[in-house]
């Protein structure tokens, strides 16, 4: 069933946000939340790993950028996938 409304502020009345930039935003959403993810696995396997100080904010921060990376791809790609056929 097509959605129907009003997309984007200050646009055209009726106007869908393209393709790229509907993939654009799914990737940033994804992004953010599997980095917010990555913050909570990053810091639980760093502390049950007996590490501290900076090898700890080392692994928190690798964590972060591959599960925001991943998750923001997978998203991406479904919002690509939900809007643009």
């Amino acid at each position: 069933m097509p959605v129907t409304g009003n997309y984007g502020q200050g646009g055209a009345s009726g106007q869908r946000p393209s393709c790229w930039s509907t993939i654009k935003m799914g990737f940033g959403m994804g992004f953010f939340v599997g980095m917010s993810a990555g913050v909570i696995f990053g810091t639980f396997g760093g502390l049950r790993g007996g590490m501290r100080g900076r090898e700890l904010m080392g692994t928190i921060g690798k964590t972060m950028l591959q599960s925001g990376g991943t998750f923001g791809t997978f998203m991406g790609i479904g919002m690509g996938l939900r809007g643009c056929l």
